[in-house]
């Protein structure tokens, strides 16, 4: 959903060359082929959107504090493309009140689609029917969308999308 949001033009991602390695390396535990699969992934994305490579600049990483530092070159990679959100499910690590310090706010997957889909609906909609096809056609079942949002962890936006008036 968001790859395809980002395709449509909703918003520009960026990402750091250690962060598409620790997706790589994440995905050993899928499996043989995982990380060749996600490793094939990665070159797409590369190929797609050049642009969004961010390595940190000099000295951004060490000045940075994050409750895990292991998590402090993902901020510098932020700070670096001068991004205005992180999307992560991982609130604990990404304190508001240090990313406001920077200019970031934080926000789930699900927060930053359904704010985008109040912002440009038919973008939105438009990767989520794409979504919704793809997932029909490689599982072989009928999802329906709100269900198939509510699987990839994006209640919200399925709410909307199925214009179900619910208050987030």
């Amino acid at each position: 959903m968001l790859l395809g949001v980002a395709a449509a033009g909703g918003f520009t991602p960026y990402w750091s060359p250690r962060i598409l390695e620790e997706w790589a390396r994440a995905t050993r535990k899928l499996g043989p082929g995982a990380e060749e699969f996600a490793r094939g992934e990665i070159d797409a994305l590369r190929a797609e959107w050049p642009k969004s490579e961010v390595v940190p600049t000099d000295g951004v990483q060490q000045r940075l504090l994050l409750p895990d530092p292991d998590d402090v070159h993902v901020l510098a990679a932020a700070i670096s493309g001068s991004a205005d959100v992180i999307v992560t499910y991982n609130a604990a690590d990404f304190p508001k009140a240090t990313l406001a310090e920077e200019g970031l706010q934080r926000l789930d997957p699900d927060q930053l689609l359904r704010g985008l889909f109040d912002a440009k609906p038919d973008i939105v909609r438009g990767a989520a029917e794409n979504v919704l096809a793809v997932a029909r056609q490689l599982s072989g079942e009928d999802w329906e969308m709100r269900a198939l949002m509510k699987k990839a962890r994006l209640p919200k936006l399925g709410r909307a999308l199925c214009g179900v008036n619910r208050h987030d």
